[in-house]
């Protein structure tokens, strides 16, 4: 495929960059960032049919698979491990994973994402199967890592997904359920961390947020399963306890520190 032509690889709009100054600069990449939550939006419907489908795997003791490569596989790594902290689950409830594997995420890790059979052998590795969905993410739409990996997925009969910012790329035509995102060309050309990533990290958000409320992770409107792994974190689940039971800040304090679950304190006291 000629990536010359993929909307992602289009010149800017913008043009001598270097000439501008700090305000025109940061009001310029303000102003394209502003277009993301729009191109997000069109994609609701799609987004929407997916996180039904994840819901309905995971209820039947499914996981979720992301599978990325450089700022892609960072994001998807990057929202599965924020799963557990955020909603109290198992870490392998939401997989991510990188091309290169952990390393990558700090450094690039040369020619991983141009492998069409890693992506399938590190998912191997967690024996992937029909229970699970995955997800690829790839702002071309044609990374090799990906790509390779999705194929290998539907053959053995697992939902498969992407989120991808070029329309009908590659990989939009080879999943069960395509995400796009029509970004538009970005500020520095090609640089697909920009408003791509946004985009990305905005439908990731919106999928395991989602997921896991619809899961019956979330009470209301808090995290009352979260980890409480820290004292920022710890004082959160006291006013929490404080809001739904109406007591004061000392005796939730009490009985978090007793029970050390929100959720716990919420099901045992809110009816008394």
């Amino acid at each position: 495929m000629d990536t010359s032509k993929l909307t992602t690889e289009q010149s800017s709009k913008y043009n001598d960059l270097e000439k501008m100054d700090t305000l025109e600069l940061l009001r310029n990449i303000n102003r394209e960032d502003k277009s993301v939550a729009i191109a997000v939006e069109k994609a609701v419907p799609s987004i929407h049919k997916l996180v039904d489908a994840i819901v309905s795997k995971m209820k039947e003791g499914g996981r979720l698979f992301y599978i990325g490569a450089g700022t892609s596989g960072r994001l998807g790594v990057l929202d599965a491990s924020e799963c557990p902290p955020t909603f109290g689950v198992s870490d392998d409830w939401v997989i991510g994973l990188i091309a290169g594997g952990d390393g990558a995420l700090r450094k690039a890790v040369e020619n991983a994402e141009d492998d069409t059979t890693l992506a399938w052998n590190d998912l191997q590795k967690y024996a992937i199967n029909k229970q699970d969905v995955l997800i690829g993410i790839a702002a071309s739409g044609t990374t090799p890592y990906v790509l390779g990996g999705v194929k290998t997925a539907k053959l053995n009969n697992i939902i498969t997904a992407c989120i991808t910012c070029n329309r009908n790329s590659s990989l939009s035509l080879e999943v069960n359920h395509p995400i796009e995102l029509i970004v538009g060309p970005e500020f520095v050309t090609g640089s697909t961390r920009m408003k791509a990533g946004t985009a990305q990290k905005l439908v990731l958000n919106m999928i395991s947020t989602a997921v896991m409320i619809k899961l019956g992770r979330v009470l209301g409107n808090k995290m009352v399963d979260m980890q409480l792994s820290n004292k920022k974190l710890n004082k959160r689940g006291v006013k929490m306890i404080m809001d739904v039971l109406e007591i004061d800040e000392e005796l939730a304090r009490k009985l978090l520190l007793k029970h050390k679950s929100v959720r716990e304190i919420i099901n045992k006291y809110k009816t008394k």
